[in-house]
């Protein structure tokens, strides 16, 4: 598996307050990805990123870090070969993002996923 980009996923009571600290405070947009229950901030250049999370609308757990690669299947079948927990199976959720959660030896959720255009 090659990772292309990780972001923390930051646990927040309210997307719409969030989002104006994020946004109005620190000069982020979140014109890259926003749903109802999750919105991704970036920085203009793009090269700094956070996702502001309720609750994962899919998944039976939230994660706490997004980690983006180029083969989402290969990542899956490592994880199942290696015998780590898969919280959430590899799914194509219904915003086009196929993804994952495996929980890492330490105890954390991981959502692993591929978008085309991230």
């Amino acid at each position: 598996m090659r990772t292309t980009h990780i972001m923390a996923n930051l646990p927040v009571a309210d997307i719409a307050t969030a989002k104006s600290f994020y946004r109005d405070y620190l000069g982020l947009s979140t014109e890259e990805f926003d749903l109802t229950w999750v919105a991704r901030c970036t920085s203009p250049d793009s090269a700094a990123s956070v996702q502001l999370v309720t609750h994962d609308a899919t998944a039976p757990e939230d994660s706490v870090i997004s980690v983006l690669t180029d083969d989402v299947e290969g990542a899956y079948a490592e994880a199942r070969r290696l015998g780590f927990e898969i919280v959430h199976p590899l799914t194509t959720e219904p915003w086009g993002h196929r993804r994952f959660f495996v929980r890492a030896p330490d105890g954390n959720v991981i959502n692993i996923g591929f978008h085309g255009d991230v």
